[in-house]
Order: structure tokens, then C-alpha cells, then sequence
């Protein structure tokens, strides 16, 4: 190699290692510092950009420091579940931002900001979660613009009320099959000692089993069991600093969730293949969900030949990861925290086992209208949801700077709608907002919200959770079919402790002592 070719090699290499260090010196220090004085002039306050890390290490040291104790059952758990959001909004009030390592993320409790978020999907859209956590789940919940029009469309059909009628008797039968074996359990006793939250949780995998793919919990147990474990290993990596190709890193925590990832593919890969063969031979859909999306997925491709609609069969597989996860998931929290209220507050149990009993009888089979009737039921599981949502945090991003109302928010910036705060606000839900009063939502929910966006457990607008009627009448019926047979109350052993596992789970379990009613 001549000198000449040398000294160009070498310069080529210097000029392309400047720009590498300029890239990281602005994504570390550069960029967020101007961020930092963009929204401190707009009126924000927050903790001093820290290099690289921000607030995170404090973040993740006050959430391990609040899980180490239980808390009283009359406590505000919002300081266990959220420390350190709290804090940063008890410090610098309820316009501040914390540092998520180098990005800053802003909180927003305004009602108004709130319903231009939701309303404008395609200017404030879901973060981009890191590669090794969309490993997780991606499908319909978390696409942006065109393709999640597209798999919405797509998907909107089987979620139709006249689909899920098709899917009552499995969730009766799932429903059956738990309350049944609580009968066994307490046949010879007057009463019994048991942990409901697994229970609960096989209850709402039995169903998404049943009612998705046709099949029982058992066969899909191991989907459930690799999810949950992904699960763990996402919450891991969000307690992290992203750092760009990491993924690629063979740690024992990426190989795993590798690994793990590659197992559920195959899983419900050969699920899913089996059953587009057999429609592809004339078979008739069955009324479970991925039969109604592979033939709502098969008219979408049909009416647009050429025009690259559809679902591939990795999407088909994609939403069928989120199905098993978001379809068991919110409606197990959304049962253990109720059994939780109900066992505290025992004339609300009453008072609901009263309005089944009179509705459905002690032996009656639940139907669709009747649970459609349950008013004190509904009120009791909007006010649950409003206590424990099911996730306690929903984020967006700015990929441009964009008006807020008054405000301007730079590019760059993540926005924090901190569910369970807004929730328990005294200034939007008045002093009795840490109280349990299911009352609150006897005329609905946009008369005790005055119609602002105050109230989302399951979202809200264009994005709003498309399985949120599916969850409510699987709830319903599962809380009538215990009431008309049980009682229960909290055991002595019991520990109150809400955690988030992505969803709002009980730390410990949830024990009660069980009696017939």
C-alpha cells in the first residue's frame, strides 16, 4: 500500500470516528441538555439532566425499596406502584419531567392535553420500545399509522357483539370449570383457605385459549409460561439504559429471551398453519378469534389483489402473541384486585350478590342480557379499574415539535399519561378520590368525569383497546358466577402489595377463606 493510499485510509477512518463521537456526545449530553432548556422554558421543572443515566438508577432503586414491605389495606398505593413519578410531581408539581436515562419524559394530567394525545394518533404515537422488548408482543396495540389502520380493519370484525356471542359458551365453560373446583375444595368444610390469583389467572388463559385459538389452557399452557417469562425479562430491560445494538451482545439475558421468543413462534406458528390449511380446503372458520382474523384476513386480501393488504402470516402470528397476553392479562388484574375490594368491603359484595341473585337466580346460567343489567356489578369494576388500572402508565412520543394546547413540546421528548395518578386526583375526582365508592359511576362514567378524559383503564379515542367489551363481559360473568355460589373475605395471611409485571399484579398473591354464600 503506498504512503498516499495509506494517509486517505487513515483520514477516511479519523473523518468517520469524529462523526461516531459527535453522534454519542449528542445523544448524551448535547441533545438532551437543549431539550432540558426547551421545557424549563415552557414552564416545566424536573431533577438536572444527568449524564447518560438521568433519574433511572433512582427510579429503579425507590421501586426495589418500596416492593421490599406490604402495604396497609387502607393505604395510598400509589407510592408503592409509582415512587418515583410521585415524587418528581409532589416536588415540582403536576407539569414536571424526569430523565428516562438521556430522554426526558414529561409528565401530562391535563384533561384537555389528554384528549388531544389520544385524539391525535398520528402526531403523538407509541414510543419505540427497544427490539429485545418488542420481542414481547408487538401486533395491533403497538403499529403505527397505515399498518395499524390495516390491522385494525382487519381485526375489528371478530370483535364485533354478534362475535362475541359466538364466544360466550367457552368463556361460560372456563368460568364453570374454576368455580366448580372451588365447590370441590369446600365441599367437606364450611370453609377454605385458598390463593385466588392463580386460580384467576388459569381462569383468564383458560378463556383467551378457548375463545382465540379453540383449544384449552393445557395446550396452551407453555405460550403462557414462555409469555410470562418474557415478561420478567422485558421489565429488566426497560429498568435499563437503551443502548443500540446491545441486542446483539450474547448475554444470558438476550440468548434467553432469544431463545424464548424463537419457542413461542413455534408454538403458534404451527397453529396458525394448521389452520389456514384446513380453510384453504373448504373447512368453515370457527367462531373462536383467530378463526374469525385468518377469514377477515383472507377478504381483505381478496378485495385488494396486488395492493400488498392483508396480514402476513408472521403479523397473523404477532397478533396472536398480543391475544394471549393483553387478553389474559388486563382481565386477571381486573378480577384480583375486585375479589381484593370486595373482601374489604363487604356490603358491596353483598349488595352485588343480591343484584345476581335477583337477576340470574342461584343456579341459573348467565346470559348476555343478563349480565348487560348488572348495574351495581359495572359500577363496582369501573371503580376497581379506577383504583388499580390495569396499567398504571401510558406513553407517547414526539417525533416532531408539536402544539399542546399553550404549549410546545420539542421533538424528541416522551410523554407520560400516568393513569393511576390522574385516577386518584383529588382535583379531578374530588376529596374522596383514594376512597372505594363504586357509587360514583351510577349515571356512568361521562357524568362523574364531567366529559373530560380523566377516566382511561383501557385507553381512550381512535386507539382505544379494541378487546375492552371482550374483557368487561369475561369480568361480569366470572364475578357472577362466584357470588352466586361464595362469600370470601381476606386471610389473616394475606399481604397487600400491587406490583407492576407490565399489568398491576399482587406481589404475593391474593389468599382468602372462601364460604359458601
Amino acid at each position: 500500500m503506498s504512503a498516499a493510499s495509506f494517509a486517505i485510509g487513515l483520514s477516511v477512518f479519523a473523518l468517520v470516528a469524529v462523526a461516531w463521537a459527535w453522534r454519542v456526545l449528542d445523544w448524551v449530553w448535547l441533545r438532551p441538555k437543549k431539550l432540558e432548556r426547551l421545557l424549563r422554558e415552557q414552564g416545566f421543572k424536573g431533577n438536572p439532566y444527568r449524564f447518560l443515566f438521568g433519574d433511572l438508577k433512582e427510579s429503579v432503586k425507590m421501586l426495589k425499596e418500596s416492593r421490599l414491605r406490604p402495604i396497609g389495606l387502607s393505604d395510598d398505593p400509589v407510592p408503592r406502584i409509582l415512587p418515583f413519578v410521585l415524587q418528581s410531581v409532589n416536588i415540582f408539581g403536576k407539569d414536571s419531567f424526569i430523565w428516562m436515562g438521556p430522554t426526558p419524559r414529561l409528565n401530562i394530567m391535563n384533561p384537555d392535553h389528554i384528549k388531544d394525545i389520544f385524539s391525535k394518533i398520528y402526531d403523538f404515537q407509541k414510543p419505540s420500545s427497544s427490539p429485545l422488548v418488542r420481542l414481547l408482543a408487538t401486533g395491533v396495540a403497538n403499529y403505527e399509522g397505515k399498518k395499524w389502520a390495516t390491522h385494525r380493519k382487519i381485526i375489528n370484525p371478530a370483535f364485533h357483539l354478534e362475535k362475541l356471542k359466538l364466544m360466550f359458551p367457552a368463556c361460560y365453560s372456563s368460568c364453570n370449570d374454576m368455580v366448580t373446583r372451588w365447590d370441590r375444595l369446600i365441599s367437606a368444610e364450611e370453609s377454605v383457605e385458598l390463593n385466588a390469583w392463580p386460580d384467576l389467572q388459569n381462569l383468564t388463559r383458560d378463556v383467551i385459549s378457548r375463545t382465540a385459538f379453540g383449544s384449552s389452557y393445557e395446550e396452551g399452557k407453555r405460550i403462557f409460561e414462555l409469555q410470562e417469562e418474557q415478561a420478567e425479562l422485558a421489565i429488566k430491560f426497560l429498568q435499563t439504559v437503551y443502548i443500540p445494538g446491545w441486542r446483539f451482545v450474547p448475554t444470558k439475558m438476550n440468548r434467553r429471551m432469544k431463545y424464548v421468543t424463537d419457542e413461542v413462534h413455534s408454538l403458534l406458528g404451527r397453529i396458525v398453519s394448521r389452520r389456514e390449511k384446513a380453510m384453504r380446503v373448504g373447512e368453515t372458520a370457527p367462531g373462536d378469534l383467530l378463526g374469525l382474523l385468518l377469514e377477515s384476513n383472507m377478504k381483505e386480501t381478496e378485495q385488494n389483489k396486488g395492493n400488498e393488504t392483508g396480514m402476513s402470516i408472521q403479523d397473523v402470528i404477532e397478533e396472536c402473541k398480543l391475544f394471549y397476553l393483553a387478553g389474559q392479562e388486563t382481565t386477571s388484574v381486573l378480577l384480583v384486585w375486585t375479589v381484593v375490594l370486595l373482601s374489604i368491603h363487604h356490603q358491596w359484595q353483598s349488595q352485588a350478590r343480591e343484584e345476581v341473585l335477583h337477576i340470574f337466580g342461584r343456579d341459573g346460567k348467565p346470559d348476555l342480557d343478563g349480565l348487560n343489567r348488572l348495574k351495581i356489578v359495572t359500577m363496582i369494576l369501573y371503580e376497581v379499574m379506577r383504583l388499580y388500572p390495569p396499567v398504571t402508565e401510558l406513553r407517547r412520543f414526539i417525533h416532531k415539535e408539536m402544539k399542546l394546547g399553550k404549549l410546545t413540546i420539542p421533538a424528541g421528548v416522551e410523554l407520560a399519561l400516568p393513569t393511576l395518578l390522574i385516577h386518584h386526583d383529588k382535583e379531578l375526582w374530588g376529596e374522596d378520590a383514594k376512597e372505594f365508592k363504586p357509587e360514583r359511576f351510577s349515571e356512568g362514567i361521562s357524568k362523574v368525569t364531567k366529559n373530560q378524559v380523566s377516566y382511561f383503564p383501557f385507553g381512550w379515542g381512535p386507539r382505544i383497546c379494541i378487546g375492552m367489551n371482550f374483557a368487561l363481559i369475561e369480568a361480569k360473568m366470572a364475578v357472577a358466577m362466584i357470588l352466586q355460589r361464595f362469600s370470601f373475605r381476606l386471610s389473616p395471611s394475606y399481604a397487600h402489595a400491587p406490583a407492576t409485571v407490565i399489568t398491576l399484579h399482587p406481589q404475593h398473591g391474593t389468599q382468602i377463606i372462601l364460604h359458601r354464600a
